[in-house]
């Protein structure tokens, strides 16, 4: 989408501080972090919000939350503890219309959330 933020990312049109990378991910720190460590995971390919996520997207959805795990270790917080994150239209939080994984940790996490 050409006027998507994380397609801009993506594209490399739009520079990032990238944590890792793959053929169908790219995880980078959030400019707007939350945590001591805030990461974005989000997939390659454009898809504006989990409500448009197909059962054909059911393996992607399982190596997206594999490179969560993959983001907490590299990050050096999977040992003590990380939250991971998915915000889905406007009163779920959702800012950006591209779907994201924060990767959130480096601090105790409080429940509820919001």
């Amino acid at each position: 989408m050409a006027d998507c933020i994380f397609c801009k990312i993506v594209a490399g049109e739009i520079s990032a501080q990238v944590v890792y990378e793959d053929d169908q991910f790219l995880a980078f720190e959030d400019i707007n972090g939350q945590a001591p460590t805030h990461t974005l995971v989000i997939p390659k390919r454009h898809i504006d919000r989990l409500t448009d996520l197909q059962e054909e997207d059911a393996s992607l959805v399982g190596k997206w939350l594999l490179v969560g795990n993959q983001v907490a270790r590299q990050t050096g917080i999977a040992a003590s503890g990380y939250r991971l994150v998915v915000n889905c239209n406007a009163d779920g939080g959702q800012t950006v219309f591209h779907i994201h994984l924060h990767v959130l940790g480096g601090r105790a996490m409080r429940w509820p959330p919001g």
